[in-house]
This record gives structure tokens, sequence and C-alpha cells, in this order.
């Protein structure tokens, strides 16, 4: 490895570690990686326990072994990519990056920059957690900024259909009233000693038939109410976090979605992430839920998370850099006002939290479209994940 990408791991390792890198990169071409790491961390003040040194330590060996150019380093990004598809960071609680994370991400970045946009397509994974790196550390203005080739989507042909279906169902509706409206216009004109109990038994038919006309409609209120426009998903900055005072499982958040003072939001985050962690953090935030108390402490929102499938890793959806608190969270193609304030009883989040989710590439969607901001989508470093 040559000195300049030495000097530029143990930049890396500085900026994690909040330390001045100039006292480190002066000799960094004399020493090993392992040396280099070593003497940052010492510096740092930190403590690790001997397992997870040890598992730096592989990393940085790994990292000090990568091929110079991106043609050569190519199988080894393939096999990173392979162990990446399981996992969220190389080393860490899927929302916090290790210094492992940050040394081979400074050792790639130059390979994975100079592959072209197929190659690229087929190391997802590698490139998903790059992106999140160079994000969550703030590592593009040190590096300059790896560009990510997001999905793409043509929404024209969903929107048509949709509408379709909707004039199809009012249609069908106008059709069904028709023989109800002809029933109601034929009244028995025939007066005999059983008038009365064929009165009772038309009325009978008749409010049957009422109550089948809601039903019938029903389909065409039903996708409005599944729309995903009815959220106010908005950026939020996180200005402080601290430990619920009477539950383990709980975080409570101060929140600043624009509206010139925070909303307090308690989040059940506290099993995957540290107060330190959250601080300072882009999060995107339903802010129409209905206010209440969770053990004793109100909460004014709901921060969107992204879970893993057996729901071991779990972390926020993270707003691109650049994007502003309190602006909206759009969906293309997909118009409305929200609610005010969402009906609990009306269970409108419980429909449609299962339409959301991430993709292959981490991006947050709803019905495949994306998370979007004025900055880009919102992501998260876990793939295909549910999001609630």
């Amino acid at each position: 490895m040559d000195a300049k990408k030495k000097q530029m791991i143990v930049s890396a390792l500085c900026k994690h570690f909040s330390l001045d890198s100039a006292p480190f990169v002066g000799g960094a071409g004399e020493s090993d990686v392992k040396t280099l790491y070593a003497n940052v961390f010492k510096a740092s003040g930190k403590e690790v326990s001997a397992q997870n040194n040890e598992e730096v330590l592989k990393w940085l060996e790994y990292a000090e072994g990568l091929p110079a150019n991106s043609k050569d380093c190519f199988p080894s990004l393939e096999k990173l990519n392979g162990e990446l598809a399981v996992k969220s960071v190389l080393l860490g609680n899927g929302l916090t990056p290790s210094a492992a994370d940050v040394a081979v991400f400074a050792a790639l970045h130059s390979s994975v920059l100079g592959l072209s946009d197929t190659d690229k397509e087929k190391i997802p994974h590698v490139v998903r957690w790059m992106n999140y790196i160079q994000i969550r550390e703030g590592l593009s203005a040190l590096f300059g900024p790896l560009s990510v080739k997001l999905p793409q989507f043509d929404f024209e042909v969903s929107k048509t259909v949709v509408k379709v279906d909707a004039n199809a169902s009012a249609k069908k509706a106008a059709e069904s009233a028709k023989p109800v409206e002809k029933s109601e216009a034929q009244p028995s004109t025939k007066k005999t000693d059983t008038e009365e109990p064929k009165k009772k038994a038309t009325k009978e038919k008749e409010a049957k038939k009422e109550k089948k006309k809601p039903a019938e409609t029903e389909p065409a209120n039903k996708e409005v109410e599944l729309s995903v426009s009815l959220l106010n998903i908005q950026v939020g900055l996180i200005r402080k976090a601290w430990k619920h005072p009477s539950a383990d499982s709980l975080l409570v958040e101060e929140i600043d979605v624009g509206e010139g003072k925070v909303r307090q939001v308690v989040s059940g985050l506290a099993k995957f992430c540290s107060p330190d962690d959250l601080t300072n953090r882009l999060v995107a935030l339903i802010t129409n839920v209905k206010p209440g108390k969770l053990r004793d402490v109100m909460s004014e929102g709901l921060v969107l998370c992204a879970s893993s499938e057996d729901h071991s890793v779990v972390e926020p959806l993270l707003p691109p850099a650049g994007a502003k608190p309190g602006e909206r969270v759009s969906f293309s193609g997909v118009e409305g006002k929200p609610e005010d304030v969402l009906n609990p009883k009306k269970k409108q989040l419980e429909k449609i939290t299962p339409h959301l989710y991430t993709d292959e590439s981490g991006v947050a969607t709803y019905k495949g479209i994306p998370f979007m901001t004025s900055a880009g989508p919102c992501t998260s470093s876990i793939p295909k994940a549910t999001i609630k």
C-alpha cells in the first residue's frame, strides 16, 4: 500500500475519533496500517474489548492487502459484497460504523470511484455500504463524493391505471344503485288483509339493499384511505436525545422540523442506538400522528425506522445531506393532502405501513416509489427492510 493511501486511512480514522490528523499523517508512509491505527486509537482515549480489537485488526489487514487499481481489486469487492448482503456495516450495531468500516472505506474509495456504472451494479451492497459510510461519517469532503446511481421509476402508467380503476368502481356503484331506485318507485296498489305484513317485508328488503350500497362503493374510498399522502412525513433534525426516565427500551428526542420550536418524540430505539448516535442526525418524522404519552412522557411524532427481517437491526431512515428540516417528503405520482391529525380508530397508519420498505439499494420506498426530498431520496443501510 502506498504512502498516500495510508495517509487517507489515517485522516479518516482521525475524523472518526474526532482528532486532528496533522500529528499522525506526516510519517504515515513509514508504518503499517495496524500501527497507524494503534497510534490514533491510543490518542483518542477510547476503550475497546480484546475481541472487538481483534476484529478491527483483521479488517485493517484486509484493507492493507487490497490491490491498488479497480480492475485487480474487483474480485475482493465481489467477496465483500457477499458479506455485506447480510449485514449493514462491517462491525457495529448497524447504526454506528466502527473504525474498521472507516479504514476499509478509505482503502476502497479510489477503487470503487474508478468502476463503471455496470460494475457498480454488480456490487450493490458494497455501493450501498460506502454511500452510508460517506454520509454517516461525513467523509465526502475529505475524499470527494462517491456518486451512487439510484433506481429510476416511471410513474405515468401507474397513475393512469389508478384513475381508470377509480372510474370503474364509481360506475359500478352507480349501476348497482338503479335496481334499488326502481323497487322504490313501484309501491303496491292492491289492498288486502295482508297489506301490513307485505309492507313490512318490503321495508326489510329495501333496508338490506341500502346497507349494500356503502359496501359496493367502498373500494373507491379504500384506495384514498391507503394512500401515503395521508401521512405528513417531514425531514427532522434531532437536536437532543436522552434515555426515557422509566422505560429501558425507549429514548426521548427533541426534533426540529422547522416550526420555530422542537417537538418531543419518544422512540423505541434504546436497544439499537445510544442518544449520542442520534444527536444532530436527520430523520424522517411523521408529524400528524395524534400526540400522546408513552410511559408518562409526551410524544408528538413518529420516527420512521428500517428494520431487518429478524428485527435484530433497527435504524432511523436517513434523509440525504442537504435536506432541510421541515420539508415534506414526497412520492412521485402520489397526490393528496395529509390529514391534520391521523385518526387512530381508522387504523390509517396500520394500513399504510405494510407498503413501506427499502429496496435492494437501501432506498426507502412506498410501493416502490422513493421517499424524496429536495436533496434526494431517504435511505437506510439495511436493504429489503420493513419500515415502521
